[in-house]
């Protein structure tokens, strides 16, 4: 098939295209951009005919089989020595070489030229050298998702955008994921924007009436003083994406005690564990905790749990940790006019000397309450009074407060914000006040 030849129509149009630097009757004389470009597409999968046609080029006036032995040829050069073998060292016109002698001045500027254009592929060399060693060590333990941001980043800051397939190879991700990651960028954005509204909505329930939370008391929060229903995982993958952490408490060595056998009880072990007893006022826990505060201080709170609803339904928190501490905790219980306690009610404790005084016994008796006693040096058995001073204690910093008034009254903020605000999730997502209704209407 004959070449084809341009008439000076043809070539003024040809002369047009910004990525023709020359053209004759019978050659085009493409640029090295545009070069470079032709090996970016091809690499990314299109053909040769339509990269040419997308950059404004006609396939019937050039022919195709112009395009074909160009990319032929590109394509090798590519391969033997990368983007340097597809720069054009010809300054003159492309066709047949001349037979006539070059004069001295023309000499000179062809060597001017093949000096400027070695130069010129040195800086890039430099310039590639310094950026692979760069993204070879800041690629390093990064996910997929940030090296391509990274690739991103170089490509724009140093102007090399045909660089792509060559950054992707050496990084060792995938060209087409790169590709993809940039076209997905504005659902990226989209979601971006969603996730930091959620995360406003999950820090105002994170901090709410100043006490942190996990991802099931922000999810029960949010539904319930909020009016907002999140899933869960979408709570924990903003906290993790944002960094919001809930306190955790670190397991205390001393309670890591094996299940002891059954030994010697000074009271039979009543409840059994059966800390959900559907009824309000029947099954009531107490302990004892130590609260330091001040400058070397000590403090004692006494609480009496009901086990069915965990709402703190007395408490005592005092200087001094005798036996008035529990017996003053026990006298506040029966005091309270609007606590219903049922027939048959009675106070589960620990071992401790507290409980198995004569005087606190008989002050349950007269009080009208039995006495159930875990198993020594068995904490499981009144877990969810232990449990309730573990959460306490992530939010209450006794240590923090200067004076014993100061630790009082952050003790009874808590406690109030425990029993009417705090969610739990084995409560139907109520709180213990909430549950407490709940179960006693169920009743009537």
């Amino acid at each position: 098939m004959a070449k084809v030849l341009f008439s000076e129509s043809d070539i003024k149009q040809l002369e047009k295209n910004k990525y023709v630097l020359r053209v004759s009757e019978k050659s085009i004389t493409y640029s090295d951009e545009f070069k470079r470009h032709f090996i970016d597409e091809y690499m990314a999968g299109k053909l040769p005919r339509e990269i040419f046609e997308s950059c404004g080029f006609n396939i019937e006036m050039i022919g195709i089989k112009r395009v074909e032995t160009s990319a032929k040829r590109w394509k090798v050069a590519y391969a033997d020595s990368g983007l340097i073998g597809l720069s054009d060292s010809r300054k003159g016109a492309s066709g047949r070489p001349l037979k006539r002698e070059l004069k001295p001045e023309e000499i000179i500027k062809r060597q001017e030229a093949k000096i400027e254009l070695l130069e010129s592929q040195i800086e890039l060399l430099k310039k590639l050298e310094k950026t692979e060693r760069r993204l070879v060590d800041e690629s390093k333990n990064l996910s997929t998702a940030a090296i391509f941001e990274l690739i991103k980043s170089t490509i724009r800051q140093n102007s090399l955008k045909n660089m792509v397939g060559y950054f992707c190879s050496l990084l060792k991700v995938s060209r087409s994921g790169y590709y993809n990651y940039i076209k997905s960028e504005p659902t990226r954005l989209a979601r971006e924007r969603s996730d930091l509204k959620s995360k406003a909505l999950i820090l105002k329930a994170f901090k709410f009436k100043g006490y942190k939370k996990g991802s099931r008391q922000i999810k029960m929060t949010l539904d319930g003083k909020f009016k907002t229903v999140f899933n869960r995982k979408k709570i924990q993958r903003i906290m993790r994406k944002y960094g919001i952490i809930c306190p955790h408490r670190r397991p205390n060595p001393y309670k890591r005690i094996a299940k002891a056998t059954k030994e010697h009880r000074s009271v039979p072990n009543v409840l059994q564990r059966d800390f959900m007893k559907g009824i309000p006022g029947l099954a009531l826990l107490t302990d004892i905790t130590y609260m330091p505060y001040g400058n070397g201080s000590m403090a004692y709170l006494s609480t009496i749990i009901d086990s069915s609803t965990g709402e703190v339904i007395a408490h005592n928190l005092s200087k001094s940790l005798s036996l008035e501490l529990a017996t003053e905790t026990v006298k506040k219980l029966k005091s309270q006019r609007k606590l219903k306690l049922q027939k048959g009610a009675f106070i589960h404790s620990d071992q401790g000397v507290h409980y198995t005084s004569p005087k606190y016994q008989q002050l349950l008796k007269i009080s009208g309450l039995g006495q159930s006693m875990s198993r020594r040096g068995n904490c499981w058995d009144n877990a969810p009074q232990e449990s309730f001073f573990g959460h306490m204690k992530d939010s209450v910093k006794s240590r923090t407060y200067g004076s014993f008034n100061e630790l009082c009254w952050e003790v009874n903020h808590y406690i109030s914000y425990h029993n009417n605000h705090r969610y739990k999730w084995n409560l139907k997502k109520m709180t213990p006040v909430q549950y407490r209704n709940h179960l006693l209407s169920s009743a009537a």
